[in-house]
């Protein structure tokens, strides 16, 4: 019904958008991948996991009104691991379950000042620290909405989106606290403005997630905060870019546990010829006071954030600080290789409160492209100190796109 109504609404908007030639055009991706899991503790310490994944649908236009429907389907060619739904958690979690799914859905309007989109659709907000589709894991995470994103004027944006049913990345049979879909009555909203320093943006995000699904988690939650982004020259050879957040987050909804919790990022990228050097400091507080909690991201991309071994995509229940500093190099061109890039990231993980240090992780980066396709090796070595157990994990990638 909902699905219905939207798209009714957006027809009666568009309205002569119909009048026009349809243009239809294809969209098809596919991605095969070796994971490697090497985890300290588990009674089979390692997994391994070969997969395929393939994406095909089809966009028909008119004028500002669009239509696009995808599938998508996920096999794994060697699946001597634990995919988080399938089998005993006795061996390392690579979290890309076999699937086949109807991944978009949505019939959009578009002008140059407004976009309407209703129906099953990718959301990626600002750095997708907190709503973002988790593009890493082969069932990304999609929206059942409806999402409207005004410019009404120059520099100006506004962004809000209704969301009932979020789609998750464990598929079709995601069960228990890892559930194909949850739902509730999401609000995402945004409004962003261009200034000289950088994009200036406020935020609004109402999580609402069926209890009934997360159980023990309590994962509803409201948060709001600013965020700058920005980019500066300093020579014809140098440039640097930004990012500050700020965001204070409290219970919502149906959350039976009463808190508050901070959330502070700081980050800054140098940018010479080639050459490029990172540094920041991100903060998902603890609360104060009983019971313990944290700020959690549970709808953002937190692959992205805090390592590639995965062992915060739940904040501890006493915060954690993340320092990190990183370094890499890339080429236009190298032989048949273009878009070359090497890079390397080092984190230092502490609590927020408690005074613990969790341990640290080094991530590696290698990829390039060869015509439509991309290919990488990323490889991750967290080292536990009072947080989680040794970890070790190997990617190699490539990924085609028609």
């Amino acid at each position: 019904m909902k699905y219905l109504l939207a798209s009714a609404a957006m027809l009666a908007v568009a309205g002569p958008a119909y009048a026009q030639q349809i243009s239809l055009k294809p969209v098809a991706e596919a991605r095969l991948r070796y994971e490697h899991a090497d985890q300290d503790g588990l009674a089979e310490e390692k997994s391994d996991a070969l997969t395929l994944r393939a994406r095909a649908g089809l966009t028909a236009s008119s004028g500002a009104l669009s239509a696009t429907v995808v599938g998508q389907g996920t096999l794994a060619l060697v699946d001597d691991y634990y995919d988080g739904v399938n089998g005993a958690a006795t061996r390392p979690i690579i979290a890309d379950p076999e699937n086949i799914a109807l991944y978009i859905a949505q019939l959009q309007y578009r002008t140059k000042a407004l976009t309407l989109t209703g129906g099953r659709q990718k959301i990626a907000l600002d750095d997708e620290r907190f709503v973002g589709n988790v593009a890493f894991r082969y069932n990304g995470q999609t929206f059942d909405a409806v999402r409207a994103e005004l410019a009404p004027a120059k520099g100006l944006k506004l962004d809000v989106a209704y969301v009932w049913s979020v789609r998750t990345i464990w598929g079709f049979q995601g069960r228990g606290a890892r559930q194909q879909a949850v739902g509730g009555d999401n609000i995402f909203a945004n409004l962003s403005y261009v200034t000289p320093l950088g994009t200036l943006t406020g935020f609004a995000y109402l999580v609402d997630q069926d209890e009934a699904a997360v159980q023990a988690f309590r994962l509803s939650s409201q948060t709001y905060g600013l965020r700058l982004a920005g980019a500066q020259s300093l020579s014809k050879a140098a440039k640097v870019s930004y990012q500050l957040s700020y965001a204070r987050q409290s219970d919502y909804h149906r959350n039976p546990n009463g808190y508050s919790a901070d959330y502070w990022l700081a980050d800054a990228t140098l940018d010479v010829r080639g050459w490029k050097l990172n540094a920041g400091y991100e903060v998902l507080g603890a609360s104060s006071g009983a019971p313990f909690t944290s700020f959690q991201t549970p709808l953002g991309t937190n692959f992205k954030f805090q390592g590639w071994a995965d062992k915060f995509l739940t904040t501890p229940a006493n915060g954690i600080r993340d320092l990190y500093v990183g370094g890499g190099y890339g080429w236009k061109q190298l032989g048949p290789l273009s878009g070359v890039s090497l890079q390397a990231v080092w984190h230092r993980f502490d609590s927020d409160r408690l005074d613990q240090h969790y341990g640290n992780e080094l991530n590696l980066l290698a990829s390039a492209k060869v015509n439509k396709t991309t290919l990488s090796i990323r490889y991750a070595d967290y080292d536990a100190k009072s947080m989680a157990t040794d970890t070790k994990k190997l990617w190699v990638q490539a990924d085609w796109t028609y």
